[in-house]
């Protein structure tokens, strides 16, 4: 894990950045990986993915309480940020993404604003 740095973490995944000098890669995207799968975003694409996060959880109201992936049916499609890919989570599984991109955005913002605010 030297090669990457941190963002957020939790049960379900992690999102991280590769650190400068890795072959292929922009410093500006970040990888997040859950559920067995690796998306690697630009931060716009986070924030949309947020938002598709939100709509599922709209159109879902009453998963709102799940407390284990075991007794959840796998009934909610969550579309990607990629444009022709969408999975289906059950409800706990959609919080515990919700949790992994609402912190990444977070820290990724709260980065962002320390960062200028060190160079005023």
């Amino acid at each position: 894990m030297e090669d990457v740095d941190i963002i957020y973490h939790n049960d379900t995944g992690i999102s991280f950045k590769w650190k400068n000098g890795i072959a292929n890669t922009s410093e500006n995207r970040v990888q997040l990986v859950f559920k067995d799968m690796g998306f690697y975003l630009l931060p716009e694409e986070v924030v949309v993915f947020s938002e598709n996060i939100q709509i599922a959880k709209h159109r879902n109201p009453n998963c709102s309480r799940c407390i284990s992936s075991e007794i959840c049916e796998r009934n909610i499609l969550l579309k990607s940020p990629l444009q022709k890919m969408d999975f289906a989570v059950n409800a706990f599984e959609l919080n515990e993404i919700c949790d992994l991109v609402e912190g990444t955005i977070f820290k990724m913002r709260l980065h962002y604003y320390l960062e200028f605010e060190s160079k005023n």
